[in-house]
């Protein structure tokens, strides 16, 4: 067994595919912040692609964060010489790969002068991000920046020693314009409608509270290039940790993923990019269509998939797959409710994308856990299925699978499976849902009342009352039951 690091690389099987290319070579022209399996799994792995064929050494990753889980992180890849394993999940077979994109990761400490020092020298030409659905500071009543955050107004009064990503990045931005450098570009990398403007609106919102003519320069002279990112990417276990170990490695934190991704971008690259077109990644103006097919079919499809699983004790994914009721279901709103109601997109069948996401989700070897797809409802909802409740509303068309899954997600909160065994927290907000559920069994208009959810959708009289019988049947009949009602329908 071979503890992953430089000695590993000379030592390791046949059967586990190295960096073709000399390391020492590259040099960081990106910093990341977040250094999650996701990442990993998608950014860094098109970055080693390029990086063999010869090409973008100069684009190599420095990892960065600004959490506790981005030092706990850097810990353990700096054992590793910043080295990671990947194993794709091809239904019957496993591969595996080290990667080696990433050259160093700036140490986390208080007030970032590292890191912003980093992201302020001129060999850095992007920054990127993977810091999560929730984490752009987004109000969910104006689906905008939200200044108000305590962190936002700590980072206000302090942007000498911001704590935020986005601090980080207005101090750094602020010394290369005083350098004289140009800014580098700053590229969204998560799951989040419009990413591009979502981040830019972070960082210049940000930063127009303490420096309103750096915020107006930021916002004329940065490019913010919108992205969308697929790879469905489990959560790191005993099963991960174990299967690394049958290809001869050991590897604190291993990614395992499936063998699909999938990158959709905005060429908007001022500073210089790395030619990823030549390792598969799509560059295009209308990155909008892409983004909006992914986040309402996979996205919400996930959602639609785990409440029903979740309170029917499934812990799988494909097991939940593999439930003739729960994949009918997903089939059903899919077809009629969400894809009737999607724009065109160029080169796609939205058909033809629904049945590859059934097949994603069908794959045995990912073993992506319900739990996962359940994690957050409270940032997901809003951003994957509010829109597609949204747009039905306004074309007239029924939304009355997607008014069952609220429902269904609504039940879930209340914190114990159909089989009475407790469901642990799995939300930021956790305890104000269980107090809204819980209130929800005999008023369901306190479901809708969380307007940070919802926005005015609870005053809508079709959604609430979709929302109100479909609850109302969730206590009733169970699960199973209202399954079976919506499927007749």
């Amino acid at each position: 067994m071979h503890p992953l690091g430089p000695t590993a690389l000379d030592d390791l099987s046949a059967q586990v595919a190295r960096p073709a290319y000399d390391r020492s070579a590259v040099r960081a022209g990106i910093v990341h912040f977040s250094v999650g399996n996701f990442h990993r799994a998608h950014q860094a792995v098109y970055l080693d692609d390029l990086f063999a064929m010869g090409e973008g050494l100069e684009f190599a990753l420095l990892g960065a964060g600004v959490r506790e889980g981005d030092a706990k992180m850097r810990a353990i890849l700096e054992g590793q010489d910043w080295l990671s394993s990947v194993v794709e999940l091809e239904p019957g077979a496993r591969t595996a790969r080290v990667i080696g994109a990433m050259t160093g990761f700036v140490p986390v400490e208080p007030g970032n002068g590292g890191l912003i020092a980093a992201m302020a020298a001129p060999e850095t030409r992007i920054v990127s991000l993977t810091v999560t659905e929730g984490g752009y500071y987004i109000d969910p009543m104006t689906g905008t920046f939200s200044p108000a955050h305590p962190d936002i107004q700590r980072d206000a009064a302090n942007p000498g020693r911001p704590d935020t990503a986005f601090g980080a990045i207005i101090a750094a931005l602020k010394l290369r314009k005083a350098k004289g450098l140009q800014p580098f570009t700053v590229m969204c990398c998560d799951n989040v409608p419009h990413n591009g403007h979502v981040t830019r609106d972070a960082v210049v919102g940000l930063c127009r509270l303490s420096d309103p003519a750096l915020a107006d320069w930021i916002e004329t002279n940065v490019a913010f290039p919108n992205s969308m990112v697929d790879r469905i990417t489990p959560a790191t276990g005993d099963r991960e940790r174990a299967m690394i170990r049958s290809f001869g490695l050991e590897d604190d934190a291993p990614v395992t993923c499936e063998p699909f991704r999938q990158w959709v971008m905005e060429d908007n690259f001022p500073a210089g990019r790395p030619a990823l077109e030549k390792v598969g990644v799509t560059f295009t103006d209308r990155v909008d269509l892409f983004e909006t097919m992914k986040i309402r079919i996979l996205n919400g499809g996930h959602a639609i998939i785990a409440y029903p699983g979740g309170l029917l004790g499934i812990e799988l994914v494909h097991e939940a797959m593999a439930d003739d009721q729960i994949r009918a279901f997903l089939d059903k709103i899919l077809t009629t409710e969400i894809i009737p109601i999607l724009p065109a997109v160029p080169g796609i069948k939205l058909e033809d994308y629904k049945s590859l996401i059934i097949s994603r989700f069908s794959n045995p070897e990912v073993a992506d856990t319900v739990r996962r797809l359940c994690l957050d409802g409270s940032n997901r909802q809003p951003k994957f299925i509010v829109p597609s409740v949204r747009d039905g509303l306004a074309a007239g068309r029924s939304i009355n699978g997607l008014a069952l899954l609220s429902a269904l997600w609504c039940r879930y909160c209340f914190g114990r499976d159909e089989n009475g065994v407790t469901i642990a927290p799995n939300d930021p907000n956790w305890d104000h849902l269980s107090r809204q559920s819980v209130a929800a069994k005999d008023d369901p208009s306190a479901w809708l009342k969380m307007t940070e959810v919802y926005g005015d959708l609870g005053e809508n009289p079709v959604f609430s009352a979709a929302f109100t019988s479909a609850l109302t049947a969730v206590w009733a009949k169970g699960t199973r039951g209202v399954l079976a009602d919506y499927l007749a329908g």
